[in-house]
């Protein structure tokens, strides 16, 4: 191609791009709005991005991450390969985003008596009604006359006055912009918005006739990576539509600290935002086509997130928050138009966010702790939201305190070799027989394995050290290779073949490294650290801890007894720990319907005390001490320590048997 740019196809999407030559592929692919997973946002070092040079010339900068048969078959690191001419690339099924369908998957375990139920809910928040922030008005004005000439607006107010004791109330701008005319072209008979921002009523939009009858809201979950929405009735508070996507910002970086790096290059704040905006967009399209419902019937809109994803919503300047001393530009955020940041719903739709309470603790879990109602209880409740940032809190009606951890990004599959999100395909449980060390494997989708997930990998973790493969430090005993091909050494230390390539979907051999574990170690000792901190901090010991809740999608999928065995969670009574689903969704659907629970989050993250971890001396010896399996004072883990007994007795009792009836 002439003037120096090439023309790129990516395949199996078959989306077609021109570009300058030299142009990154990586680049070209977000150009192009094809999806290539990059974990480490284009750094080169996790080695995720692999994808198939079919045809043309790729020069490929970095080698690494890849085997000689693989830069055979035409692999190369989408991050750093450059176009040098025309060509075709295909994403192979592994670099994919994977089927969105995976995120609406039934957890593959039964968790009855371990969720919360509807009674449970009703114990824990009995005061809430269903008094949302926007009321429409169905107004028959008194049409002007010499004698009553007041002003349009004025007459609006007073009938608000009149109708339902309204006060001083305030009329937006727009809405003067276009009253004198509908008014007029309706007769005088119009329905008005109000909007209750807690210090001012306003009237934000007016419609002609009466339209008071349909009254919506929308509850959002701004995720790193999933992003979930509600559509919920105003007049009955039943959610009526749901939709999830995959954050549209996961192109740019896996993880927030990859985003607000990117954040910080010429065009990077207005890419992300515009992709967390559209992705928030397409799922409110999704659901309005889904109930034949009007825009206009939506009024206003709740969103939760952690700090950053809030910031970078807003197209508010993240970089601060990651480095010391990680202060954010803002924790309470006022109600906004939504049109101001690209959602345009209707007129006068106005959106909240939920306040965080600082850098690394933010509106997610504020909704999550309002929704799970310890803000209310007498009971002391550990809540704890598992993922990129091991996110806990602490407390009762009378206290709370919080803080952060940085588990890192591997219980979503990233920094590990074959890990990938919990899309078709994904190992998502693994059993490991005792005496033949054979592995049994469910996916997702039940389809074949193409790679392995967060609840897998914890899965697959308690495996390996119940059965032996593991020691105590979390390195696979590669002399275990002598009597089974299934334990090896591979080029970056032992490993573990879960599926043979014949068995997976990518025709390659699905392992778990020691690399891997590695980083599974560092994510699961981070969190159990930063439990051990906050109850030391409040001088409790966790069996003063009455109720331990688990959130968050990855949480609904966790097998308590694998997180209790590996050490990512203390040792206790199952019983004890209860499962909340999406507490960063449900308190927005709350905050949605209630201006009063709004006013509770509010109070949430003012009462919250945050403890900043990376300047807690304690905090490394207590993550020293977690970096071990379970833990270096195997003690403190009763139970486990009798299933190592039960299991390696069992071992025994296998091989002195020649294996028969394991």
């Amino acid at each position: 191609m002439e003037n120096g740019k090439v023309r790129v196809c990516f395949y199996p999407e078959d989306r077609c791009i021109e570009v300058d030559k030299g142009e990154n592929v990586l680049r070209a692919a977000m150009k192009a709005d094809v999806h290539i997973n990059a974990s480490c946002g284009g750094e080169g070092y996790c080695g995720k991005c692999r994808v198939i040079v079919e045809k043309g010339d790729v020069k490929q900068k970095l080698q690494v991450k890849l085997s000689e048969e693989e830069i055979k078959r035409g692999y190369v690191l989408a991050c750093s390969a450059t176009l040098e001419s025309d060509a075709d690339i295909r994403v192979p099924i592994e670099s994919q985003i994977g089927d969105k369908s995976a995120l609406t998957r039934r957890p593959p375990i039964p968790l009855k008596g371990y969720t919360l139920s509807a009674k449970d809910w009703a114990e824990r928040l009995p005061q809430w009604e269903l008094n949302p922030p926007t009321t429409k008005f169905h107004l028959v004005l008194d049409k002007p006359t010499l004698e009553d000439n007041l002003s349009d607006a004025e007459r609006i107010k007073r009938e608000l006055s009149r109708l339902a004791g309204l006060k001083d109330v305030v009329v937006d701008f727009p809405m003067l912009q276009v009253l004198p005319g509908l008014i007029r072209a309706a007769s005088f008979d119009v329905t008005v918005t109000v909007l209750d921002r807690g210090q001012e009523l306003r009237a934000v939009r007016i419609e002609k006739s009466d339209t008071s009858q349909g009254q919506a809201a929308i509850a959002v979950d701004l995720g790193t990576t999933t992003v979930s929405t509600q559509l919920v009735d105003l007049q009955t508070g039943k959610v009526i539509a749901e939709a999830s996507d995959y954050n549209g910002q996961i192109s740019f970086g896996e993880d927030i600290i990859s985003r607000i790096i990117y954040s910080t290059r010429s065009t990077g704040l207005a890419k992300l935002q515009s992709a967390a905006v559209n992705t928030i967009w397409n799922l409110i399209q999704q659901m309005v086509e889904q109930t034949n419902m009007e825009y206009c019937n939506i009024t206003h809109l709740c969103i939760s997130g952690n700090t950053t994803m809030t910031h970078l919503l807003l197209g508010i300047d993240p970089r601060y928050i990651r480095v010391d001393p990680y202060i954010p530009v803002a924790q309470y955020f006022p109600w906004i138009k939504a049109s101001n940041i690209g959602i345009r719903i209707a007129s006068g739709v106005y959106m909240r966010c939920t306040p965080g309470v600082a850098s690394y603790v933010g509106g997610d879990i504020v909704a999550g702790v309002l929704a799970s109602g310890m803000f209310n209880s007498e009971k002391i409740t550990l809540y704890i939201d598992i993922g990129t940032n091991g996110e806990m809190a602490l407390g009762n009606k009378d206290w709370l305190i919080s803080c952060s951890c940085s588990a890192g990004p591997a219980f979503e599959g990233a920094g590990v070799k074959h890990g990938m999100r919990a899309t078709r395909g994904a190992i998502e449980q693994v059993r490991i027989n005792e005496v033949t060390l054979e592995p049994m494997i469910i996916t997702v989708g039940n389809k074949r394995p193409i790679g392995i997930c967060g609840s897998g990998l914890i899965d697959a973790l308690a495996e390996l050290f119940l059965t032996g493969i593991l020691d105590e430090r979390g390195k696979i005993k590669t002399e275990l290779s002598e009597t089974n091909p299934r334990v090896r050494q591979g080029d970056w230390g032992g490993e573990y073949v879960l599926a043979w390539a014949d068995e997976s979907g990518t025709s390659r051999d699905i392992v778990i490294t020691d690399p891997d574990i590695d980083n599974l170690m560092r994510a699961k000792a981070a969190i159990y650290a930063g439990i051990n901190i906050l109850l030391e901090e409040v001088g409790m010991t966790v069996d003063m801890v009455e109720e331990i809740l688990i959130a968050g999608a990855f949480g609904r999928y966790l097998e308590i007894d694998k997180a209790i065995i590996i050490g990512l969670l203390p040792d206790v009574d199952t019983e004890r720990i209860k499962f909340v689903g999406n507490g960063s969704l449900l308190g927005s659907y709350l905050m949605a319907l209630s201006k009063n629970l709004i006013a509770e989050a509010d109070n949430i993250a003012n009462m919250m005390t945050y403890l900043e971890l990376s300047t807690n001396n304690k905090f490394m010896d207590q993550y020293v001490s977690a970096l071990f399996l379970p833990h270096t004072h195997i003690d403190d883990f009763p139970s486990v320590k009798l299933r190592l007994e039960e299991a390696r007795e069992t071992a025994r009792l296998g091989r002195e048997a020649g294996g028969e009836g394991a």
